[in-house]
């Protein structure tokens, strides 16, 4: 064919792949001609799921090489792209995952049930145990004489639940285990009970979230069978499961956020293995190590990063990106000061104090206010007697006013408490000093970062006008010179909000984590961490102080944040590690947007009343559950004297059952009234505010984890909408449109695991299905965002971060971020 005669401009020494390139993309773009030479962002007008839908369709043509989005950024015209094809010497093959040693078979029906029954009976059985040790602790307490008597008591009875915290996962973990080995547990056997049984105690133990950053943490990973160095400091509340499997080196450093669980889950077995860490190392934020990892003496793993099974760091080496990749960049920032054994034993000592001669009196103290004092709120009101008579339906409107005065009452409380005292502390901290950790000014910045990330004031504000001014009243210098309605989504967090600073017209979605404090094992310092004005960043973003980026920014989901380098202005960044796209481009612009200032106050101020209603209904509704809270809690002061232990463990597993029917009927309330679909739209358009009311509602779904592990997960996703097929395993996902989510059958979706069907950028918001065959596996802390199919059979890799658009043929492994399809032994 003369090449002058086709509906396809190509050069004269265009190639044949060049050729099919060309159709395809005119074919995708729905041009006419398309020119080898065109950029496909700024001559096509091409976007990003356009271009993953360019790839997947070049994936099916055998006579075509595999082309992955991180190749059409680097490349963004035919010819680059089809000479860079060429040139490359590490073309992804087609190859099926690697397949745990003798494929387990698939687990029959009454063997799931099984084990969902052998999992209740022992949630009931140590529900039962807590309530007993709480029914004789609180009757011995309350015979007591006198206030000093009944804080001796509650003292006494808090050390007591100390000892049980701390020995109790520790026992029933050598009992139940013994030492942990390289092993393949098979999902929903008994030998998987046992192990459930035993991660969930480790786990959900109450003592990891008051002792994480502390010495007592590494004591607490010591006595379950870890080999913790000495001067080993860990922030990261993903507790590893088989400790004797974990080993790590004197004066290392693991930053918050940092999942190294020591197992992963695949094609129906728990894998378990070794996570190797050397001396005097550093590991970042929001970072993974699959099992089988190792990093060296001294060795750095930067923020945002994994190392996939098989990987090892040498010493001393400094590697970034998922997977990671050697690389020239220091993120231990610095510098050590001396702080010895009895530092960190006198630390562990007031904090054990702390816990015993404070929070247990006042804990204890707070559920005698709800059982004993908040009865007598009814008289106080005027509102008759304080008899707590069930069958008196005059009862519950009494009930509902002293729920309401008790709830946001102690909810003001909780504010004037954040924007008050650490204003207090703070003035103990000096930015820039380096000061030594487990001291007074540890203790104080510890303090501030617990008070100020309360995630109640986050969720009620955010994605509107008001957590422009919630944030400011916190200490962080926001601002106000452009308000979006959106500047700020649902959740952020920070080290202190008083070192942020974001620039005029930043938008950020939900999931920034600032980090503006950087740790060695015996240091921390505090630095003010700016963004810069007009950037938008995606979800969770581990942004650290110090990073290159400056105006105009865009900063996608998940993306490693440059520490290295010129700074970065007027471009987009993707990936890890990081690589430059383009801003944005026409076809993402092409939204309702508003065209005039004063179109634009109009429905900016139309957005932020649709906004406080959505923040009403999410009080409104976040209290009625607090006030049945508190009929239960009634009930139980009633009936206690006559049926005693027993009724505690009951009242107990009720109120977990009551949380998750509650929500989950709050959110299917929320879909009925407006059903979800695909959309796209611009931030102000009434559909998108509908949007942003509904993540209020799905934000307190966070109570479904404790169903993590067991087959209720998959009957929970269910209730809430989404088309789940057999045998799910859920180990802790998160799912937030759930109505647009289809899963097959043997399905495995491991911790950190997110699935999100939606996306904002700048004023546009997307949002599509998702589609997840039978028999896939998403990893430890993989990211599937909207519009992706997964094929039956196919795997996404720790860590990694399959893009909008994606079509993951059937049996492919794909990993990294941005996710492409690799082979099997790619990482070893």
């Amino acid at each position: 064919m003369d090449l002058t005669e086709s509906p396809v401009a190509r050069s004269d020494s265009a190639t044949d792949t060049e050729r099919a390139f060309a159709q395809v993309m005119a074919d995708i773009t729905g041009q006419e001609r398309v020119s080898a030479d065109s950029n496909f962002f700024d001559d096509l007008g091409a976007n990003s799921l356009l271009m993953a839908q360019f790839c997947a369709r070049v994936r099916k043509r055998a006579d075509l090489p595999s082309v992955s989005i991180k190749d059409i950024y680097r490349n963004p015209t035919i010819v680059s792209l089809v000479s860079a094809l060429a040139a490359s010497q590490d073309v992804p093959a087609e190859a099926p995952p690697p397949a745990p040693t003798g494929p387990p078979r698939s687990a029959g029906t009454l063997e799931y049930v099984g084990c969902g029954v052998l999992q209740v009976l022992a949630f009931l059985a140590y529900s039962l145990l807590v309530a007993e040790v709480l029914g004789v602790g609180t009757g011995w307490i309350s015979a007591g004489s006198g206030l000093l008597d009944y804080y001796l008591r509650s003292v006494g009875f808090g050390a007591v639940v100390l000892v049980m915290l701390c020995t109790l996962p520790i026992a029933l973990k050598w009992i139940l285990i013994g030492r942990w080995r390289p092993q393949q547990i098979r999902l929903w056997s008994l030998a998987y009970v046992r192990f459930w049984v035993v991660k969930t105690l480790v786990q959900r133990n109450l003592l990891v979230l008051l002792f994480v950053g502390s010495p007592l943490y590494s004591l607490y990973l010591r006595a379950l069978g870890a080999k913790i160095g000495r001067g080993v400091t860990i922030f990261s509340h993903f507790v590893p499961v088989c400790t004797d499997l974990l080993t790590i080196g004197d004066g290392t450093v693991i930053c918050k956020d940092t999942s190294f669980t020591t197992y992963r889950a695949q094609a129906g077995v728990i894998q378990t293995g070794a996570v190797t860490v050397g001396a005097d190392a550093y590991i970042g934020e929001m970072s993974v190590l699959d099992i089988d990892t190792r990093l060296g003496d001294g060795a750095q793993l930067g923020h945002t990063s994994s190392l996939q099974a098989g990987q090892a760091v040498p010493d001393r080496q400094s590697w970034h990106g998922s997977p990671a990749v050697p690389a020239e960049v220091n993120y231990r920032r610095v510098e050590p000061r001396t702080c010895g054994r009895f530092r960190r034993a006198m630390f562990a000592v007031r904090q054990a104090l702390t816990m015993v001669l404070l929070l247990a009196p006042l804990v204890l103290g707070l559920l005698d206010l709800l059982l004993t004092a908040a009865p007598q709120l009814i008289p106080v009101l005027g509102l008759g007697t304080a008899v707590l008579d069930f069958s008196d339906p005059t009862f519950y409107g009494k009930a509902l006013i002293v729920s309401w005065v008790l709830y946001f009452g102690l909810r003001l409380i909780g504010f004037l408490l954040m924007i008050s005292l650490p204003r207090l502390l703070n003035a103990a901290i000096t930015p820039g000093a380096v000061y030594r950790l487990y001291g007074l000014r540890y203790s104080a910045h510890r303090l501030i970062r617990v008070l100020t990330n309360m995630r109640f004031f986050k969720t009620i504000f955010g994605d509107s006008s008001a957590i422009v001014h919630y944030l400011s009243a916190l200490g962080c210098q926001v601002s106000t010179a452009e308000q979006t309605g959106s500047n700020f989504g649902l959740q952020e967090k920070f080290e202190s909000p008083f070192l942020v600073s974001t620039g005029a017209g930043t938008m950020i979605a939900d999931g920034l984590s600032i980090i503006n404090a950087e740790y060695t094992s015996t240091s921390f310092r505090l630095s003010r961490t700016t963004i810069g004005a007009r950037n938008f960043l995606g979800n969770h973003v581990a942004y650290p102080a110090g990073a290159r980026t400056g105006e105009n920014c865009l900063l996608a989901t998940r993306v490693l944040v440059p520490l290295d380098g010129p700074v970065r202005e007027g471009v987009g960044l993707l990936g890890s590690p990081s690589f430059e796209i383009p801003r944005s481009v026409e076809r993402d612009s092409q939204f309702d947007h508003p065209r005039t200032p004063a179109e634009f106050r109009r429905r900016l101020a139309a957005k932020t009343r649709h906004n406080v209603a959505s923040m009403l209904l999410y009080a409104l509704h976040q209290w009625l559950f607090f006030f049945g809270l508190v009929l239960l809690a009634w009930a139980c002061a009633l009936h206690y004297n006559a049926v005693g232990g027993p009724l505690l463990a009951l009242a107990s597993v009720v109120t977990i059952v009551y949380g998750i029917v509650y929500f989950i009927a709050v959110e299917r309330i929320t879909v009925l009234i407006r059903p979800l679909n695909p959309l796209s739209c611009s931030i102000y358009d009434r559909r998108f505010w509908r949007h942003e009311r509904f993540w209020k509602a799905a934000a307190t779904s966070v109570h479904m984890q404790v169903l993590s592990g067991t087959p209720l997960k998959g009957v929970a996703w269910r209730l809430l909408g989404a088309s789940v097929g057999k045998r799910l395993f859920d180990d802790g996902c998160a799912m937030h449109e759930k109505t647009l989510v289809s899963i097959g059958d043997d399905v495995t979706l491991n911790v950190g695991a997110n699935i999100q069907c939606h996306s904002q950028e700048d004023g546009g918001f997307k949002m599509d299905r998702i589609t997840i065959g039978h028999g896939c596996t998403v990893g430890v802390g993989a990211w599937v965002h909207y519009g992706v199919t997964m094929g039956p059979g196919s795997v996404l890799d720790p860590d990694s971060f399959l893009m909008k658009g994606e079509q993951v043929p059937d049996n492919a492994r794909w990993g990294g971020n941005p996710a492409r399809q690799i082979r099997a032994d790619h990482y070893q």
